[in-house]
């Protein structure tokens, strides 16, 4: 019998990358779209982990259902790690991708290009309705670029390339970008200790 679970979001490419990391298994996916009288729930963690566990626990007792969230960050390393926790909305408004990679560039802008380091992290989280929990972190080091490239993706892949690859990640197909994203090696992680909270 396939199992429903919830993706705490309504970002469409999180909810189509999931579902093909999920592919394997006997898993129904569904957002946030599938219940709209849901409300978003805060990110008032101090970390990625806790962000991810509130939202995965909030949805999966207000639908019933298992829930996964995660939350992702670009760590700069010429910005002490930064934006962080704080990637979304590191422009001053959640979700603004266009003005958030803007100005990371505009803060990068004297750096040199040996000194670009950057990561991205992501914490995955998977809760049940009884209160179980489980949480995973998947990373993927790289460089940031001065202008960006690429058309898939979103939020900062037009400027990150991972290391060991000349192409950004929003220049990699999405199956490229699976197989070495932050999010898709979080969710690898996290998919077989799903069986235990179904």
């Amino acid at each position: 019998m396939t199992s429903i679970v919830v993706l705490a979001t309504r970002n469409q490419g999180k909810v189509a990358e999931l579902r093909r990391i999920l592919e394997p298994y006997d898993v129904e996916l569904l957002g946030l779209e599938a219940f709209p009288d849901l409300e978003d729930v805060p990110e008032t963690g101090e970390t990625l982990a806790a962000n991810a566990l509130l939202k995965a626990h909030a949805v999966s007792d207000a639908t019933g259902h298992v829930a996964v969230a995660d939350d992702s960050g670009l760590a700069v390393d010429a910005l002490n790690g930064m934006p962080g926790i704080l990637s979304a909305r590191w422009s001053g408004t959640h979700g603004e991708d266009l003005a958030n990679l803007n100005l990371v560039l505009a803060q990068l802008r004297d750096v040199p290009d040996d000194r670009r380091g950057a990561a991205f992290i992501c914490a995955a989280a998977a809760a049940s309705p009884d209160g179980r929990e489980v949480v995973v972190e998947g990373r993927i080091d790289g460089m940031l670029i001065r202008a960006p490239r690429g058309r898939n993706g979103f939020g900062y892949d037009p400027i990150f390339v991972p290391s060991g690859e000349t192409r950004t990640t929003a220049e990699l197909s999405p199956v490229e970008k699976d197989e070495i994203s932050h999010r898709g090696r979080a969710f690898r992680a996290l998919a077989p200790n799903l069986r235990d909270l179904l």
